[in-house]
């Protein structure tokens, strides 16, 4: 598993298992550009700045990912 030590947890996606579900945090000991952390079930990361992420959530809302799922 991805080590999340020294991380501030944001958000855990599903919680309903314990297979290590995703996880959002934020590094901040990390360089401005890779601050934001998502971490998935298999123990691998993406690092990304707040404005890549906003960017992300941000097409989430306006529905570019809903073709993803569907």
């Amino acid at each position: 598993m991805t080590d999340i030590h020294g991380l501030e947890p944001v958000a855990t996606f599903c919680g309903n298992c314990n297979c290590g579900c995703p996880q959002l945090f934020v590094d901040p000991s990390a360089p401005t550009e890779r601050r934001i952390v998502l971490t998935d079930d298999f123990g691998q990361r993406v690092q990304m700045s707040a404005d890549q992420f906003s960017s992300l959530v941000e097409d989430a809302k306006n529905g570019k990912l809903d073709e993803i799922i569907a």
